[in-house]
């Protein structure tokens, strides 16, 4: 079981993902989520899965039976699948290659191989600016527009990589490099350390005497596919998830500005350096220099480098050029929120919908993580493919609610929710009759994406017009790397939610990270507040929180802004009022 060994949790998941994907374009039903179900539980699985397959315990994790089980076994030990080879096989050619673009469903994409002869995304492009596309039956003009935009955004996708899925992996590379006695500091740099939603590749910078045995081990670590380029102070690598991590290693009198050049941004180093030019020093990785004296006034910490430039240490997640640099000389620079000062979580799933674990197990996870409380906000019935509760089931589920918290010894105290729908008229689907007995209500939108940006605008407001709504969730939408946000008037909606004393969300799942970093800049401005939730759909993805906080600290929040910050009675107190 040699092969064991190679596998990754994500490599597993992804074949898992992709035979979803092939049996929902040849239409078979409920097989596709069961296949999801199980590569998303894999994906996020705190074990090695190769492990948990050697030991003969896959049929522990959440949603994988019997069948998947077998599949994940030869998966694990053969690197293949011969289900999923039978799958492709049985498509016309380039049919799976389509409908990785946004707005080409099965059916479109095999309208576009069969009347076109489309076989792959260079030549769908060809074909849509020759304008080939509109005239096909159920496509038209603005169909073949939003294809193009599609491609656009799939060849992004390409280059970037979800934070959430990228920063365990540079933790860990950074927890092997910390650990040799060689390097006396080790440190995510670049955009991951900035917090940036998505990421090009990792950049780590080390401190060492022996750079060349930092380097060796470097370019053998697990899961290293290539080597692109070897040296003594700098060392390129491709991992087998196809993100490429770049080593640096400099001198220890010279980490603290190295740290400050490499984490960036380009625009924030820029706006620095014209401070130091302007006393006619010079700023780059190698120190802060008086270039009359030649004398080194600071580069062996971060903060030194600040300090000398009469600022205060600016956060990493602050350094976009947004403004920081003007309100740190100012003193005016906000006390961002803490990691680990979230409460609770406000956006749960459980199996009652289409969430993977009990209540009762959501409820542990939550308290092994500290928390005091957490909403569950399972699917409202419209929203059919998440297995939406009927106000029946809802109320069912609240008495299941209520018998947990009072068989409760202390803990978690669960709130009961509902994450509801809004429909394309603003209009919830749930009754009022049954939201004024839960405790915490999200109306997000599920459907109607393509809605004028008049229309949707008027539709959201309506929602949070609604006396029984707390929180709009994932307010625009957007699937990072995937789906583009709705057309919506965001400066109305946050003026709308601080008149209405309703929550936006910032939903830290890390394919939303929604509201973004810049939307939840502006609508602080307007005084929205604001909750955190991570859309759990198993245990370990309330972890995600922190990709969130991440967020709103990109935003400039402060923990005042954010409603699950207070206690559980500063929050029903926050929600009352």
């Amino acid at each position: 079981m040699e092969r064991l060994q190679g596998m990754t949790n994500i490599e597993v998941a992804a074949i898992l993902y992709e035979v979803a994907d092939l049996l929902e374009i040849k239409g078979v039903g409920f097989k596709p989520q069961a296949y999801r179900r199980a590569a998303q539980a894999i994906e996020t699985l705190p074990e090695d899965i190769a492990d948990v397959t050697r030991e003969e315990r896959l049929d522990e994790i959440p949603g994988v039976g019997k069948g998947i089980a077998g599949k994940v076994r030869e998966i694990v030990e053969t690197g293949n699948l011969a289900y999923l080879k039978s799958l492709r096989d049985e498509l016309p050619e380039g049919v799976q290659e389509l409908t990785r673009i946004e707005g080409i469903g099965p059916k479109k994409a095999i309208t576009l191989s069969r009347e076109l002869g489309i076989r792959s995304i260079d030549d769908l492009e060809a074909k849509a600016l020759a304008g080939r596309i509109r005239d096909l039956p159920g496509f038209g003009e603005k169909t073949e527009q939003n294809i193009l935009a599609g491609i656009r955004m799939s060849r992004t996708a390409k280059e970037r990589h979800l934070l959430g899925y990228i920063l365990p992996v540079a933790r860990e590379i950074e927890k092997r490099l910390s650990s040799l006695a060689s390097v006396r500091r080790v440190s995510l740099a670049g955009s991951i350390r900035r917090r940036k939603e998505t990421i090009g590749d990792v950049d780590i910078l080390a401190a060492s005497t022996r750079p060349e045995e930092v380097m060796e081990v470097f370019a053998t670590l697990p899961g290293v596919s290539r080597v692109l380029a070897r040296g003594t102070t700098k060392t390129s690598v491709v991992l087998a998830t196809g993100v490429q991590v770049d080593l640096r290693v400099v001198e220890d009198e010279h980490f603290g500005a190295a740290l400050q050049y490499f984490t960036g941004s380009k625009e924030h180093n820029i706006a620095l350096r014209k401070l130091a030019i302007a006393r006619n020093w010079r700023l780059n990785e190698y120190g802060l220099v008086d270039l009359a004296s030649g004398r080194v006034v600071a580069g062996e910490d971060e903060a030194g480098v600040y300090l000398a430039l009469d600022l205060p240490w600016i956060e990493p997640e602050l350094r976009e050029d947004r403004g920081e640099i003007e309100a740190a000389r100012a003193g005016n620079l906000p006390d961002l929120v803490e990691y680990g000062s979230i409460k609770g979580d406000l956006h749960v799933h459980t199996h009652w919908s289409e969430g993977a674990h009990s209540i009762e197990e959501m409820t542990a996870a939550a308290q092994a993580l500290g928390y005091e409380y957490i909403a569950i906000c399972d699917h409202a019935k419209t929203l059919h493919i998440a297995r939406g509760l009927s106000p029946e089931r809802l109320a069912d589920q609240v008495r299941e609610i209520e018998r947990i918290n009072r068989a409760a010894d202390g803990g978690v105290t669960l709130l009961s929710g509902t994450e509801c729908n809004i429909g394309m008229d603003g209009r919830v689907d749930l009754p009022d009759s049954i939201l004024a007995d839960l405790d915490v209500v999200i109306a997000s939108v599920h459907s109607g994406f393509k809605q004028p940006e008049r229309e949707m605008t008027q539709r959201v407001i309506t929602a949070m017009h609604n006396d029984h709504v707390d929180i709009i969730g994932h307010p625009t939408g957007r699937i990072l790397l995937s789906r583009e946000p709705y057309q919506i008037d965001l400066a109305v909606v946050f003026d709308a939610a601080a008149a209405l004393g309703v929550l936006l969300e910032i939903n830290a799942f890390p394919g939303r990270l929604d509201l973004s970093d810049v939307n939840c800049l502006s609508a602080r401005e307007a005084n929205v507040r604001f909750s955190l939730g991570s859309d759990a759909h198993n245990r370990e993805n309330l972890r995600y929180m922190e990709f969130g906080v991440a967020t709103a600290r990109r935003g400039w929040l402060s923990a005042n802004n954010i409603a699950n910050t207070r206690s559980l009675e500063g929050l029903r107190r926050f929600l009352r009022s």
